[in-house]
């Protein structure tokens, strides 16, 4: 019966040590809770499992008696100061895989053809420079040939006044082949050079030419023939022969009368003058 008791006062007991346990931690440890309330919470938790062990057992009956109660203090570990957190460490940058080159293709070198040399093309030969002369003559003016029709006897001299009633008989300067008198002309109007410039021009002078002609009326003539002409072969009595259809000459008096129809010479001098 004595058993009995002390075995009911120990489980009486046992709780009561429980929280006098604790309230001594809480009186040497203020705070303890607050700052390791899971630690109390997991130790509370160990101290209930070891109690509900120890009470219970094989059978109620047969229960041994504890040779002796064993107190067991358990302290707190230390707290450590509050330490500022530690800066992560950086991880270590991955090394990135090294890139495998790709193959390169094989390179073959190409045979440079050699380039054609063209011949040379030959230049031309330098120019030949001619010197100036140092002050070159003036090319003369071109000449303009003026033609004077001049009437003559003898090739000496004009032929006297003009026909006028007082006047003398005209004078007879040659004879044609068949008998017929040649006498000297008189002119009614002197041919102009731009008459006879455009026949003259492709004769050769300076010179004259002598042609005879027969008088016609209206102061005309008519039949003209060439006698001569200096220098021979100039053309100038063919130019002259040419424009005789142009003279405009007085016919012969004789005996104060009017000869229409008798020959008269007359003659063509060609002169170059300078313009």
């Amino acid at each position: 019966m004595i058993a009995a008791e002390h075995t009911s006062a120990d489980r009486a007991e046992t709780p009561a040590n429980g929280s006098a346990w604790l309230a001594r931690v809480d009186a040497r440890w203020p705070g303890l809770r607050r700052r390791a309330g899971g630690l109390a919470l997991a130790l509370g938790i160990e101290l209930a499992l070891f109690l509900a062990l120890l009470t219970l057992g094989p059978g109620a009956g047969k229960r041994e008696a504890p040779a002796a109660l064993t107190t067991i203090d358990f302290a707190p570990e230390p707290v450590a100061p509050d330490q500022p957190p530690q800066p992560e460490q950086e991880a270590p940058p991955t090394a990135l895989p090294r890139a495998v080159p790709a193959p390169q293709p094989e390179i073959v070198p190409m045979e440079v053809q050699p380039r054609p040399t063209s011949e040379p093309i030959p230049l031309p030969p330098p120019a030949t420079i001619i010197p100036a002369s140092p002050r070159q003559e003036a090319a003369p003016a071109p000449s303009t040939a003026k033609a004077r029709a001049v009437v003559r006897d003898d090739m000496q001299g004009p032929i006297g006044p003009p026909n006028r009633p007082s006047s003398g008989d005209s004078q007879r300067v040659g004879s044609r082949p068949g008998g017929e008198p040649v006498y000297g002309a008189r002119w009614y109007r002197e041919p102009t050079d731009s008459e006879l410039r455009g026949y003259l021009s492709t004769a050769s002078g300076p010179g004259w030419a002598l042609i005879t002609c027969k008088t016609a009326p209206g102061y005309r003539v008519e039949d003209c023939e060439l006698e001569d002409e200096y220098p021979s072969g100039s053309q100038i009595g063919r130019a002259v022969l040419a424009a005789a259809w142009q003279f405009k000459v007085r016919p012969p008096q004789v005996g104060g009368r009017v000869l229409v129809g008798e020959w008269v010479r007359i003659r063509i001098s060609y002169e170059q003058r300078r313009g």
